[in-house]
């Protein structure tokens, strides 16, 4: 199954961290497929903070999405990932924006990633892995969702 994932960081030497993500991605979950360029990205949610840098990666993984999610939760703690409050600045965020054509719908997971069709920090790089994907709750191509939302606030821009 490809897992779609999307990292993010505005604490500390993110290029660093993410190559330690991935490193440990590959070792708990499964091959590294693909990855986007990486993104300057303004902050959302709490927009009082230094930008993010994103990355979109997919790997190909035989584990279920709540285990890929245990796997992340443990590599987060690992890279210095502290849960004080929502949307606050972290060494490393690593979330599932996609499992295949997946939805679930459990009390800890979402799939697809809830806030994935308003947010164009995920859908840009994203679309850098793999423009073809369609969002399995809304039937419509993750290229056509970008061009559907009001985001024009938001920098995202390549690095």
């Amino acid at each position: 199954m490809l897992i779609y994932l999307l990292l993010g960081c505005n604490m500390g030497n993110c290029l660093e961290t993410f190559t330690q993500a991935k490193v440990e991605l590959q070792k708990s979950i499964g091959e590294l497929c693909n990855e986007s360029k990486l993104y300057l990205t303004d902050a959302w949610g709490n927009t009082n903070q230094q930008q993010f840098l994103n990355q979109a990666i997919s790997l190909e993984t035989n584990y279920s999405s709540m285990d890929c999610l245990k796997k992340i939760l443990e590599i987060e703690t690992k890279l210095g990932r502290i849960r004080n409050e929502k949307w606050q600045p972290r060494t490393i965020d690593i979330d599932i924006l996609l499992y295949g054509d997946q939805i679930v719908e459990e009390e800890d997971l979402k799939i697809p990633h809830p806030f994935l069709h308003q947010r164009k920090f995920a859908l840009i790089p994203l679309i850098d892995i793999s423009n073809n994907l369609i969002h399995p709750v809304f039937k419509k191509n993750i290229s056509n969702i970008l061009h559907e939302i009001d985001d024009n606030e938001l920098n995202v821009n390549p690095l």
